[in-house]
């Protein structure tokens, strides 16, 4: 099993899909359903065996969560807030542009 690359309240975004968020919770290995990880192209499928993230993500159109692969992410240093609106039911923002987890969030 690897450690996480990534850690809660890091600022991620997608390396493919235009779309970007905040880690609020890690899967040290894939844990969603197999209609789930089926349902993705065969050529784009990740493997199983790596860190997967829960975001609350965002795009230009809409706020929603995403289930993310490690291999699909990248730091996302912008520095931008952002604007889904779960965010500070969780979240402080901080000065260098991350969240902190709020004293009890869950």
């Amino acid at each position: 099993m690897r450690l996480a690359k990534f850690s809660l309240g890091q600022v991620v975004r997608h390396r493919i899909h235009p779309f970007r968020g905040v880690i609020f919770d890690v899967d040290p290995v894939f844990s969603n359903s197999e209609e789930w990880w089926l349902a993705i192209p065969a050529e784009m499928r990740p493997r199983k065996d790596q860190p997967f993230y829960h975001l609350l993500a965002e795009n230009q159109d809409s706020e929603y969560i995403a289930y993310v692969s490690e291999q699909n992410l990248l730091p996302d240093d912008s520095g931008q807030p952002l604007r889904h609106p779960q965010i500070g039911e969780m979240f402080e923002r901080q000065s260098n542009g991350g969240y902190r987890r709020r004293s009890g969030a869950h």
